[in-house]
């Protein structure tokens, strides 16, 4: 399955074009190598996503073509989510 459509029917990223735009920006890496958004996603694969100062990083469970809302965490688990540390210095 396509990278950008996964991420769309996971939820993770809640527009299919927002998704493709992250993954051709190299903001979202497939098992810590860039993906394009035609780049094909399994099970057991660590997809890293980088949002602005937020780095997520989620392991595919299973995948399937069409997902309930209520359905859509169950395909992948959050294994970390970190946020890095800006600094707010004045000169």
């Amino acid at each position: 399955m396509r990278i950008d459509k996964f991420l769309k029917l996971s939820r993770i990223i809640k527009r299919r074009a927002v998704a493709k735009d992250l993954a051709d920006q190299g903001r979202i890496e497939i098992n810590d190598k860039r993906a394009k958004s035609a780049a094909n996603v399994g099970t057991n694969d660590l997809i890293t996503i980088h949002f602005g100062n937020k780095t997520l990083v989620v392991r595919v469970l299973k995948l399937a073509e069409i997902v309930k809302k209520d359905e859509a965490q169950d395909l992948y688990e959050v294994v970390s989510e970190s946020y890095e540390q800006q600094d707010d210095k004045e000169d």
